[in-house]
């Protein structure tokens, strides 16, 4: 009774109704990435009355980006961590699935696998190419947003109705970043108009209403009050190598180790997966007197001038205070490998 009182108001809106938010009470959303996009929509769609919000990020809470993230500033835990423990406070009834990992090919099944839809959240093109590669793959929608100073732009991706992300920007991350994505940050009130984009086309989605999807890419400059939807049908007839020939060579990479150079970060993170879960404790002796040591179940944070570390479970770390893969690596064979 409690649950259908608190989605009252919800209910009883034609766009959405009885059936639709029994709908939402069913439905899982796996939310990449947990800045200021994926952790404003999370909140958004928690409070829609979506039954599982799977939230994923790879990184752990910084308190200078907190107020961006809407995150109370849990210093030390992980993204997925500190926005679970918010929401179960502020939305019981939705059951909340916090992952503190990294979306790959290797790992795309294990997290998303089960999902009803997938919101983009992230900062870099490479991880959504795999999240748009994912999609195709398995049949499942998904929605793409960006959010950058002033702006942002959103899109929702059918499988079965190109065109796909790849489709709108190519095959290439590298040229798709330097077409929308920079360091500059973002203004809290651009990111907050993209999610409620986002948010409010997965409930369509999910509620039993996809026909009413918005089918073109929506762009926004909240500072100039500036808005425009962009039809992008005519891109149907481009070839495209996921819609067309169903090839996914982001799913299905050639190689499965990554060093990845983290957008507007002075960061790399570098992913080599250990096969049994790091002992902290150990680890920590054995780095007794190199470095400043902290842990808690989630990470470990390494501090030796000018970097910083955070090693998680599973092997996988970030250094800070270098966007040199090689240097990022011999750290890494240092202080963690070792």
């Amino acid at each position: 009774m409690r649950e259908y009182s608190r989605h009252y108001r919800q209910r009883i809106v034609q766009e959405a109704g009885h059936e639709g938010q029994r709908r939402l009470s069913q439905a899982c959303v796996a939310i990449v990435g947990l800045g200021p996009l994926g952790s404003m929509a999370a909140h958004m769609l928690s409070r829609a009355g979506i039954g599982t919000l799977r939230l994923i990020d790879r990184d752990s809470l910084r308190t200078n980006r907190a107020a961006a993230d809407d995150i109370r500033p849990l210093t030390k835990l992980p993204k997925a961590v500190a926005l679970q423990q918010a929401l179960s406070r502020l939305s019981p009834g939705t059951r909340t699935e916090a992952l503190v990992a990294d979306v790959s090919a290797l790992s795309a099944e294990d997290l998303l696998g089960g999902a009803d839809l997938i919101l983009d959240g992230t900062d870099n093109f490479e991880t959504r190419f795999l999240l748009n590669d994912y999609a195709l793959y398995k049949g499942k929608p998904w929605i793409f947003g960006f959010a950058r100073r002033t702006e942002g732009m959103a899109y929702a991706v059918f499988p079965e109705d190109p065109p796909c992300l790849r489709c709108l920007f190519g095959c290439e991350p590298r040229r798709a970043e330097t077409q929308i994505c920079d360091p500059s940050g973002s203004l809290v009130s651009a990111a907050h108009r993209i999610a409620s984009f986002q948010a409010t086309e997965a409930v369509k989605i999910l509620a039993g209403w996809g026909e009413r999807v918005d089918r073109r890419i929506w762009k926004v400059d909240v500072w100039s009050r500036f808005f425009k939807s962009i039809a992008v049908s005519h891109l149907e007839n481009l070839p495209c190598s996921g819609c067309s020939c169903e090839d996914y060579p982001y799913l299905f990479p050639e190689t499965s180790e990554k060093r990845l150079a983290l957008s507007g970060r002075n960061a790399v993170q570098i992913c080599l997966v250990s096969e049994l879960p790091i002992d902290f404790r150990e680890m920590a002796e054995r780095l007794s007197g190199q470095a400043e040591i902290s842990f808690n179940p989630y990470l470990m944070n390494i501090s030796v001038e000018p970097y910083e570390i955070t090693v998680f479970r599973n092997g996988r770390a970030i250094i800070e205070g270098t966007e040199d893969p090689q240097r990022a690596m011999s750290l890494y064979q240092r202080f963690v490998a070792a």
